[in-house]
């Protein structure tokens, strides 16, 4: 492979050949948004280009989980330490209920947020337009409904998802009821996945999260919908269908030529549960700053992210193959813990086991992204290759 600070080839010598010339910048999602934001405030030019009309727009606020179980550190001042606002709003989530396929309850409780609620999508209080506004700020300029074809300079990749490892389909809705979180771990449900209801500030998602089984989308959502009325006592007001999808593996290389790729279009996700905004963020800080200091790219995102994403393909591997009887087992052993938020991380910890075990897991994974489904006659789906949230 080609090594970035090789004299006039490499992406070092690109940037310093053209240091009066603007970094352009492919996806104004998290991870586009990261690296303009790091470029910018060291005094690049830079310049977004984003196929769609917004920002955010395939998330339709949509709310997700900022995690902040993978690093003793909080999240947030992670993000506050790589140079990333945090003015978006926000709910620390400490406590919630998670149910087996039996409907028993679990309760989850951690001393510190186990995540933070966000929205996202184009919103006046989304984490997307936080982004936005900061790279703005900073003079980035930001081109909507444009698409960055052939890069004559120094660029980064950042389009999001090219497939679909998993699928998260259901509802977004108005509600009065009380912010917080409820998973169901049940394969009627979220086949190889897990069922959440999320609610903040009057507005609730509803998704069955699935890793298979996807032709069958609209029946497992059904009965999602069905099980959180029951045990959550869920009231949706207004609601609107939304499906998204989820594209993670581990690379071989994140360089396109000799362009950094950064978020979910290199992979960068958490296999395990599919959170993928800070790996998206920290990807686009990593590739930004190989841009500015000649650092191989490569080097850099395995340092920070390879470890911790190997250790969740395992545990992914492992949660697909363990069934009803195993999401309860594993929920009853978290319950036993004083801190989920402590019992998560020990999931991500390396450990000589799950490093020997990557490469099975990465073989077994490898063959759910061959469950194919769809006859692709006007498709309509979410989740394959053909569908418009892949291609619009």
């Amino acid at each position: 492979m080609m090594g970035v600070n090789e004299a006039g080839t490499g992406i070092g010598a690109m940037m310093s050949d053209n240091r009066n010339g603007a970094v352009e910048i492919a996806g104004a999602g998290p991870a586009g948004l990261a690296a303009a934001i790091t470029l910018a405030r060291a005094g690049r030019s830079v310049i977004v280009h984003e196929a769609r009309a917004e920002v955010g727009h395939r998330f339709k606020r949509d709310l997700q989980g900022l995690e902040n179980w993978s690093t003793q550190q909080d999240a947030l001042a992670v993000l506050q330490e790589l140079g990333i606002t945090t003015d978006f709003k926000r709910v620390p989530c400490r406590r919630g209920t998670a149910f087996d396929a039996w409907d028993s309850p679990y309760a989850i409780e951690s001393i510190e947020p186990l995540f933070y609620l966000v929205e996202r999508g184009s919103g006046p209080d989304t984490l997307d337009t936080a982004l936005l506004r900061q790279a703005r700020e900073l003079g980035v300029q930001v081109h909507f409904k444009s698409r960055l074809r052939h890069a004559r300079g120094p660029a980064i990749l950042a389009t999001g998802p090219k497939a679909a490892d998993a699928i998260a389909v259901g509802y977004h809705f108005d509600t009065s009821m009380p912010d917080g979180f409820w998973a169901i771990c049940d394969n009627n449900l979220a086949p190889k996945g897990y069922a959440y209801l999320l609610v903040m500030g009057g507005k609730g998602t509803v998704k069955s999260c699935m890793f298979t089984g996807f032709r069958d989308e609209a029946k497992y959502v059904e009965r999602t919908v069905s099980a959180f009325q029951r045990l959550a006592g869920m009231e949706m007001m207004n609601p609107q269908p939304h499906g998204g999808v989820g594209n993670f593996r581990i690379p071989v290389t994140a360089l396109s030529g000799v362009h950094p790729v950064a978020g979910e279009q290199a992979g960068f996700q958490d296999t395990l549960w599919g959170f993928g905004m800070r790996a998206a963020i920290t990807s686009g800080v990593l590739a930004a700053r190989s841009l500015l200091h000649g650092d191989d790219y490569n080097r850099l995102w395995r340092e920070s992210l390879e470890r911790p994403m190997a250790a969740a393909l395992v545990n992914r591997a492992f949660y697909g193959l363990l069934g009803n009887r195993g999401y309860r087992w594993c929920m009853r052993r978290q319950e036993n813990h004083l801190d989920a938020r402590e019992f998560l991380r020990r999931l991500y910890r390396p450990t000589l086991a799950r490093h020997l075990l990557a490469p099975l897991a990465g073989l077994h994974l490898r063959s759910q992204r061959r469950d194919i489904s769809c006859n692709h006659v006007d498709c309509s789906c979410v989740w394959c290759r053909h569908g418009r949230e892949l291609h619009t």
